[in-house]
């Protein structure tokens, strides 16, 4: 039961960073360059460690963080791909492609924060509870991450809420599938790993540069260090 109430849990705190990204609209740049920490900082401080331990007994170091980079090129593709063809179409709806993938990548990753939770639980529950802390700080930065990804490409509202909703139900999701089969370490552990290459880029190559666009950079710079301290100090008292 205490996965399952964990879930609820994180379902609220990611619909909470949600709410704070809608009501401080008019301070978005602040916002993005506070996700763009925390997405930073999810990654170096929590993932590549936590892939890395759960594969050394199977994968190299070095294939881990091949890994991570084959995360980043890969959504560096993608990205440039759907840029390539937001430019051949002026269209809005063409336009909005980019921020649903952003937004849907966000979502499996609370997916993962999902699986990785009630996989935890299945060692013990004291480590279920370590785990815990973590993963609910990382849902509500995933709520203000995936509201600010959609109004950032000019997104509608219903569409940020929809993917707010999608991304808030995904780790109870995650957690429900563990209960009907487990998953091996060293493939979580690579699924981690690609991830992080995901955060890497979507962070440093488009929520930094955006959060600095027409707006002074010394408080966007200022909130990137924030959200990265945060999310670094919250991942140490987990563990």
């Amino acid at each position: 039961m205490y996965p399952l109430a964990l879930g609820a849990l994180a379902f609220l705190f990611t619909m909470a960073g949600g709410a704070l990204a809608l009501k401080l609209r008019d301070r978005l740049h602040l916002i993005l360059g506070f996700s763009a920490g925390a997405v930073i900082g999810v990654a170096f401080f929590d993932l590549i460690p936590e892939a890395l331990e759960l594969g050394e007994t199977t994968y190299s170091s070095g294939t881990m963080l091949g890994v991570v980079a084959l995360g980043f090129l890969t959504y560096l593709l993608l990205d440039r791909l759907l840029m390539l063809h937001n430019h051949a179409h002026e269209d809005h709806e063409t336009k909005a492609s980019l921020s649903h993938v952003r937004a849907g990548s966000l979502s499996i990753h609370s997916l993962l924060d999902g699986v990785g939770l009630g996989l935890a639980f299945q060692v013990s529950p004291a480590v279920g509870a370590v785990v815990a802390l973590a993963v609910l700080t990382h849902d509500f930065s995933d709520g203000i991450n995936t509201v600010s990804v959609i109004v950032r490409h000019g997104g509608k509202l219903r569409d940020a809420l929809r993917w707010l909703v999608i991304d808030a139900l995904a780790p109870a999701i995650g957690i429900i599938i563990t209960m009907f089969f487990t998953i091996e370490a060293a493939s979580l552990g690579l699924l981690l790993a690609l991830f992080a290459g995901f955060f890497l880029y979507i962070g440093a190559s488009d929520l930094v540069p955006e959060s600095h666009h027409e707006h002074p950079t010394f408080w966007t710079t200022f909130m990137t260090l924030v959200g990265a301290l945060v999310l670094f100090v919250a991942i140490q008292f987990a563990v």
